[in-house]
């Protein structure tokens, strides 16, 4: 009974057993004050037309012979014999039944009498009297004659009493059965409309398990409130279980960087310890041993700076911050830094091919890093005479496309798998092995992406795809 679905089958059966009572008394109310104002009227159209007419004896004795016969005609007499639907009886002044024929006046007769007492004062009132005669009910009048003696009139309402009982008991079986539908009925609906809450309630502890991916699903029938319930609780979900992920990728990454930093940073460090402990022991006597192990020093100390650098540019990179775009001409920053490249190797030949200007809203100082890594890659794992060309072009109408390939040695497939994983340096080479990293980093900031298109012997192209609905040529 603590239930939301017993509570609401028992408040409908409630209100319809509270109709069922209210209709089924009105109903038998009206049936017994129709039943009664049509014997009433009988009645009272009886009295009317023997008010104050002047009857002989004769015809007296005929009334109440009339009564005497139609009862005497009835089955053999017992206890429980039912009474005659009309009694008509002749009293005198004095109250006693009169006689006719030497014949006595019947049981009945005499109860209706005795049952009257005053007929004067049922003859002055003008509506019938509810009055009962051996216990069978009766509506009875009088009327005086002309000659002072009162004519006693009466109609049995048994048969009304029966009927009203009867429909009274019909009305409380059919209320019963309907009572007993409705349950049933209330029941099966209310299990149908609350099917949606139960969804819930299992998606609920879906989640509470660890299945944050579990969502409310829509009922094929759905009321408004419990759809927008089911919206508002899937929203909800939604929301808690993307901050559960951007948690876990938080301390996922945290972890990652302190692993990082940590395996990154020991060789520097323990190459400057090393020449600290040989400079305490005075094993570098040497001035030349002493610049030469501060040169070790130094180199170690700008690596390590370089990894601290590019390993903050990646969490940065993936705790999404805020960039700073604006509209920048990727050609001319193409271009400019083909000139530094120039300025570094004069004597390896670079190409640039590019679309006029080319405007895209984008973060400059991100676009420029991403041209240093992948220059300084070319720069770092190709030889000096090794061609490199550079292109920006738009890529249909959506995208923007930057295109950096050199004619060098190439990746194998295995090398080219690995190689936006961090500190991957394909064959030991130098460098720290955050570059391309940061530079997928970057292009996915932008809502970009980038690609590799490498073999060996065949040289590495990268692919830097921006997208382009927010940019413009000139």
């Amino acid at each position: 009974m603590h239930s939301l679905r017993a509570k609401l089958t028992m408040a409908n059966v409630a209100l319809l057993a509270l109709g069922i009572v209210l209709a089924t008394a009105v109903s038998l109310m009206g049936m017994r004050h129709y039943l009664l104002s049509q014997i009433d009227s009988e009645l009272s159209e009886m009295r009317k037309s023997l008010n104050g007419l002047a009857f002989t004896e004769e015809q007296i004795d005929s009334f109440s012979a009339l009564s005497l016969v139609r009862e005497r005609m009835r089955p053999p007499t017992s206890e429980d014999r039912p009474r005659p639907d009309s009694v008509v009886t002749a009293v005198d002044a004095g109250g006693r039944v009169q006689e006719f024929a030497g014949f006595a006046p019947s049981d009945t007769q005499r109860e209706l009498a005795a049952a009257v007492g005053d007929p004067r004062a049922l003859a002055a009132d003008e509506e019938p009297q509810d009055i009962t005669v051996h216990g069978t009910p009766y509506r009875a009048t009088a009327t005086r004659l002309a000659d002072g003696t009162h004519l006693l009139i009466a109609a049995s309402t048994q048969s009304l009493h029966t009927g009203v009982a009867k429909a009274l008991k019909l009305d409380l079986a059919v209320g019963t059965l309907l009572l007993a539908l409705l349950a049933w009925l209330t029941m099966v609906s209310v299990g149908r409309r609350m099917r949606p809450l139960e969804d819930m309630v299992e998606t609920s502890s879906a989640i509470a398990e660890g299945d944050l991916t579990r969502r409310v699903p829509s009922s094929g029938d759905p009321t408004l409130e419990v759809e927008q319930l089911r919206v508002a609780l899937n929203s909800m979900l939604h929301q808690v279980e993307s901050a559960y992920r951007t948690r876990e990728r938080s301390a996922t990454q945290l972890r990652r960087f302190v692993a990082d930093a940590s395996h990154e940073l020991r060789t520097p460090l323990s190459a400057i310890r090393g020449y600290l402990q040989l400079y305490d022991k005075g094993m570098l006597s040497d001035p030349d041993d002493r610049k030469r192990a501060w040169e070790r020093v130094m180199a170690e100390a700008d690596r390590m700076g370089r990894l601290v650098d590019e390993l903050l540019t990646l969490a940065r990179l993936e705790q999404q911050p805020e960039l700073r775009f604006r509209n920048v001409d990727l050609s001319r920053l193409v271009r400019e830094a083909s000139e530094d490249f120039r300025v570094q190797q004069p004597a390896r030949p670079v190409t640039v091919h590019a679309e006029g200007s080319v405007l895209v809203h984008a973060d400059e100082s991100g676009l420029r890093q991403i041209l240093g890594n992948l220059l300084g890659n070319v720069r770092v794992h190709t030889p000096v005479d090794v061609p490199v060309r550079l292109s920006v072009a738009r890529d249909g109408d959506d995208a923007v496309r930057l295109v950096i390939a050199d004619e060098g040695p190439g990746l194998c497939p295995e090398d080219a798998a690995r190689i936006f994983d961090r500190f991957f340096r394909a064959g030991g080479g130098a460098g720290t092995g955050l570059g391309m990293a940061i530079v997928q980093g970057i292009a996915h900031a932008h809502g970009g992406k980038v690609s590799v298109a490498t073999s060996p012997g065949t040289g590495l192209a990268v692919t830097v795809r921006l997208p382009a609905r927010r940019t413009a040529a000139v």
